[in-house]
């Protein structure tokens, strides 16, 4: 009588099987991670927003553009020391920010520049608000505060508040929403 020492496909299917169970476990702890890792990502690009303009009003006396509510093309031109950009003229950079890369189907993609300005991971511009006239508070209305409406935070002791809002064709709902929202003070 000959022993076999092979697999028999019984045992085969079941180890296809506990590997299949322990896949389904991990993809939602690694689609966490990059979740955090973009919303981490946003929040240091938000405060370096805020650094970059604090920096250009302590070099030139004034805010750039102070009529923006976003970072639009106009001043992130200004921030970054492009070349003939009359709101920049000594060229300084304030502000170093790498084109966006198209985002992968579905998931999202890094934030930085477009034909838009400056985004966030999700494709959305930040948003910003000045303090125009130099009494250091602003008024924000960010919208992001509570799922049911937006939230207003007045008297903010700062010069510079950068926020995004967090609404694009991919989320499903308020709640996905509120969980990218960043902001920088």
């Amino acid at each position: 009588m000959k022993s076999s020492r092979a697999f028999t496909l019984i045992e085969l299917l079941i180890v296809i099987a506990i590997i299949g169970i322990l896949m389904s476990l991990l993809f939602p702890a690694v689609n966490s991670a990059i979740n955090a890792a973009r919303k981490a990502q946003a929040r240091n690009d938000a405060v370096q927003i805020a650094i970059a303009i604090t920096a250009y009003e302590t070099e030139y006396g004034r805010l750039p553009l102070a009529a923006n509510t976003s970072v639009n093309t106009d001043l992130v031109s200004a921030l970054i020391g492009t070349p003939g950009n009359t709101n920049n003229l000594r060229q300084i950079v304030f502000l170093e920010v790498a084109a966006r890369k198209p985002d992968i189907p579905g998931k999202g993609g890094k934030s930085g520049t477009n034909s838009s300005g400056f985004v966030d991971p999700w494709g959305n511009l930040y948003q910003i608000v000045m303090d125009t006239d130099y009494d250091n508070r602003i008024n924000v209305t960010a919208g992001k505060e509570s799922a049911a409406g937006s939230d207003t935070v007045t008297g903010l002791i700062k010069k510079v508040g950068v926020f995004n809002f967090p609404i694009s064709s991919a989320d499903t709902g308020a709640s996905n929403s509120f969980r990218k929202a960043v902001r920088s003070w």
